[in-house]
């Protein structure tokens, strides 16, 4: 979109004035020229039906409208001027509304069909004017090529295939408008959707739905369940949804992280684990955190089982990194689990990850990862001593024992 901006101010007063008066103030203003810009394809079949039409007369395509006004495309079979004979195709782009001085700019592409993109392009776009842009002075004025392409030559080109012809008009329609300061100034307050929601989470109005978790009862509103998740959707008003909708028994969670589940849904942001499990503890809220994740996947809440991965990437210890990989690689967390295979592999770590309950469950339950982790384990301390053995070479070497040049 092409602009022009004029800037124009008013000058203050080098007069003195008296010290009674106010101080000279000063304004500024911005003249925006600009183009608004549309495209039209206008594919033309039967091309050799319309020949014979006679000089003059033309196929046109639908109007469509661009900046405010409507426009089509003008094809001439037999050209548009009887001098020509026959000889050439013309081609316009006509105001088909009422319009006096529209100001704009055109482009005319004959399209290539044979897949090289030779396209015949005629274009006031991306180049300079030397008169501005073209002035169609009312409805029916026309810009384009009388001898837009020799007759014979289009029958035997690429741009004729199965007795069709392809066009594209862009047009740009000349706007311009003056910009002002602002005289007013309205604070917009940032978005209470989620608190709202909150609220009605809080208050329990409307509900209707309950669902049993470890014997405990948690209401909630089947359309903003339905609305955040995919799964509670099919669950709920799928094909295959539950018969009893009035309330659902939720196996495989605990009530804690089924009501963190609820309050992301309609607050969407996780609650304060502290406040919810009574415990402050990293422990707690690492555990939290990895029971979330699987919740959030399981429901697919997808931006809350990010917020947990990226939790959990920070809060990676030698107490909970095998349990945190094993959660990594069954619900494909795709940068928490190189993040725990750095920590794993990381000196004096392996050692203790071992000595865990996790690790013993990780061994049990993912036996790839384990091969996995103990693969990359022993790259990296072969790595290691590479660089050890070679390390007092002058030049260097990589790992393979070829020479390197060191950089500064």
């Amino acid at each position: 979109m092409g602009r022009v901006l004029i800037e124009t101010s008013r000058p203050s007063s080098s007069s003195s004035s008296p010290a009674s008066s106010p101080p000279p103030t000063t304004t500024a203003s911005t003249s925006i020229t600009e183009t608004v810009n549309g495209t039209h394809h206008f594919r033309i079949n039967g091309y050799s039906l319309s020949k014979g039409i006679g000089i003059g007369k033309y196929i046109a395509s639908d109007t469509f409208n661009v900046g405010g006004f409507s426009w089509a495309i003008y094809f001439y079979p037999d050209g548009k001027s009887v001098e020509d004979n026959a000889a050439y195709v013309s081609l316009f782009i006509a105001l088909a509304s009422e319009g006096t001085d529209v100001r704009a700019l055109f482009e005319l592409t004959l399209l290539d069909q044979s897949g090289n993109e030779r396209h015949k392009v005629h274009s006031h776009f991306g180049r300079t004017l030397d008169s501005g842009p073209y002035t169609l002075k009312y409805r029916g004025s026309m810009w384009g090529y009388k001898r837009f392409f020799k007759r014979t030559s289009l029958e035997t080109s690429d741009y004729l295939k199965d007795d069709c012809l392809s066009v594209n008009c862009m047009v740009g329609v000349v706007k311009s408008h003056t910009q002002g300061p602002k005289i007013y100034s309205i604070p917009i307050p940032p978005s209470s959707m989620g608190h709202q929601f909150g609220k009605l989470l809080e208050t329990g109005k409307g509900t209707d739905i309950s669902f049993e978790v470890d014997e405990e009862i948690f209401s909630a509103h089947k359309l903003v369940l339905a609305a955040r998740s995919p799964v509670f959707w099919a669950q709920l008003f799928g094909p295959m949804k539950d018969q009893n909708t009035r309330c659902i028994k939720v196996e495989d969670i605990e009530a804690p992280i089924f009501k963190a589940l609820l309050h992301f849904i309609y607050w969407d942001s996780l609650p304060d684990i502290e406040e919810l499990t009574g415990i402050n503890s990293n422990g707690v809220s690492t555990l939290m955190a990895q029971h979330l994740l699987a919740a959030a996947d399981r429901y697919g809440l997808d931006r809350l089982r990010l917020i947990c991965e990226a939790n959990l990437c920070q809060d990676v210890a030698i107490n909970n990194v095998a349990t945190t990989i094993a959660l990594a690689e069954q619900h494909h967390c795709s940068q928490l689990k190189p993040v725990c295979l750095r920590f794993i592999a990381a000196p004096g770590n392996l050692l203790g990850v071992m000595q865990t309950d996790g690790y013993k469950h990780l061994k049990e339950s993912c036996p790839s990862v384990l091969t996995e982790l103990l693969e990359y384990v022993a790259s990296v301390n072969e790595h290691s001593a590479s660089l050890g053995r070679h390390g007092n070479d002058l030049d260097g070497s990589d790992i393979h024992g070829r020479r390197v040049k060191q950089r500064l």
